[in-house]
């Protein structure tokens, strides 16, 4: 069933059960009202009658004839039977309405006992003693309320209508706000029925509503929808990951080999291969960047140590010219002055490394010159700035927003070998290091890399 109609279900069929609850209690009570009241009449007048009864001590059918006169308009229909006290008649009022418990009351009432009240279809039925001039005296009446009924059904009448008005009132109102209340789930169903996991150009659903729930689900759900289509991402480029990040330092491996093969002096090449097996080693580093960012993506926490940011980019440096020999990268600080620890960032090293090396390989592949510079910036006691800047074609403005997207390679990069995945990899290695990677061209044909790093 729809939410919306369980809304409309259940708010309905609970409001209009305690409407129909409150209107028939209100009628009962009304009924228990109108009996006690029409009983109390009827005391009254048998106190009444039986006052005059003692004080004129006439028995006869003129006192009986004049008592109906005087009370003739009193009861719609009624019936009185007054007894002295050993229970022998002495009145009876000139009706002719039978009353057929008069017996049984007549037996059960006493001084002890002196009210009975009870029913003979619609008639009001009740027994009494009662004292008058230290006299006392046994009572039995029979009546019908025709006033009592004809306003009881007067308020019947009245209750089923307010009755009917109150559920139609009810269903309309339920239907509004069941509207209200579940078109944001409607259009929240619909999106995700909509929804197709794969595509990463989906970002996040959208849901119109003032709903606290709604909105945090709404949130939590595209922080999923994000993580899963990063997942999905990182899982399907994950051959074209290692490609990229690989090829490198494999070209690294192998022109060392080549050179190493032209040796014939085994006491040369025994410290080359040396060489070539940590160069090897740190392959197996690239691979596990790899490993360790598929960690991040299944939820696991990385490991963080403190390092040097300008030691690591020399290390990168004196692996870079290996195979760039006629390349040269230039560092800078800022200020000359600097304390060692505005240098000194916390991260995960081997991923912080990866990205310095995928900029540092950009400079060298996109630069006009064979020249590129690295700055760190250090005036700040919050965070390190460190800055990639080469001369040569910049991206495109309208470009710009997708240059960290999966596969984008801007007009600049044509001709280029490269698949348009090394800066994706650089920016969430930035970001998992709580950091952040912007792209500016300040100048013509100047491109600059910006990244900063909290310090801690």
């Amino acid at each position: 069933m729809k939410i919306r109609n369980k809304i409309v279900l259940y708010f309905t069929t609970t409001v209009i059960a305690l409407s129909a609850t409150s209107l028939t209690i209100v009628y009962f009570l009304f009924a228990e009202y109108r009996e006690e009241e029409f009983q109390q009449q009827q005391k009254k007048k048998i106190e009444f009658t039986v006052k005059q009864i003692a004080k004129y001590k006439i028995m006869s059918e003129n006192l009986a004839h004049i008592m109906d006169e005087l009370t003739i308009h009193d009861f719609y229909d009624e019936k009185m039977l007054i007894y002295d006290g050993q229970k022998k008649l002495i009145f009876s009022s000139i009706d002719d309405l039978p009353i057929n418990k008069h017996k049984t009351i007549l037996k059960k009432l006493s001084v002890s006992k002196d009210w009975i009240e009870t029913k003979e279809e619609n008639y009001d039925l009740i027994g009494l003693y009662t004292e008058y001039n230290h006299k006392g005296f046994y009572a039995i009446s029979k009546a019908y309320d025709a006033f009592g009924y004809s306003k009881m059904y007067f308020l019947k009448t009245v209750l089923i209508g307010i009755f009917a008005f109150i559920t139609l009132v009810i269903v309309l109102i339920s239907l509004y706000i069941s509207n209200k209340i579940s078109k944001p789930l409607t259009v929240l169903s619909e999106k995700l029925s909509k929804f197709d996991l794969g595509n990463e150009s989906i970002m996040q659903l959208e849901v119109e509503t003032s709903s606290y729930e709604l909105t945090h689900l709404t949130n939590r759900f595209n922080e999923l929808i994000k993580r899963t289509n990063e997942t999905f991402a990182f899982q399907k480029h994950t051959t074209h990951h290692i490609s990229h990040q690989l090829k490198t330092p494999i070209a690294i491996l192998v022109s060392e080999l080549e050179r190493i093969n032209l040796y014939n002096n085994i006491d040369e090449i025994k410290p080359e291969i040396e060489a070539q097996i940590n160069r090897a080693k740190f392959l197996g580093n690239i691979i596990n960047v790899l490993l360790e960012i598929s960690k991040v993506e299944s939820g696991q926490k990385i490991k963080e140590q403190s390092f040097r940011a300008d030691e690591l980019i020399f290390d990168i440096m004196d692996e870079l010219i290996i195979v760039y020999p006629n390349f040269n990268f230039e560092i800078n600080y800022e200020p000359n002055n600097i304390e060692e620890k505005s240098l000194i960032i916390k991260g995960n090293k081997m991923l912080v490394r990866q990205a310095f090396m995928n900029l540092m390989v950009n400079a060298v592949n996109y630069a006009h010159y064979s020249k590129s510079e690295i700055k760190l910036d250090c005036t700040s006691n919050e965070h390190l700035k460190v800055s990639f800047l080469n001369h040569g074609t910049p991206i495109l403005k309208e470009e710009q927003k997708y240059l960290f997207k999966h596969f984008f390679r801007g007009e600049n990069s044509r001709n280029k070998a490269g698949f348009g995945l090394g800066l994706v990899l650089t920016k969430k290695i930035i970001d998992l290091s709580n950091g952040n990677i912007t792209y500016d061209s300040p100048f013509d044909n100047l491109n600059v890399f910006e990244v900063n790093f909290p310090l801690r």
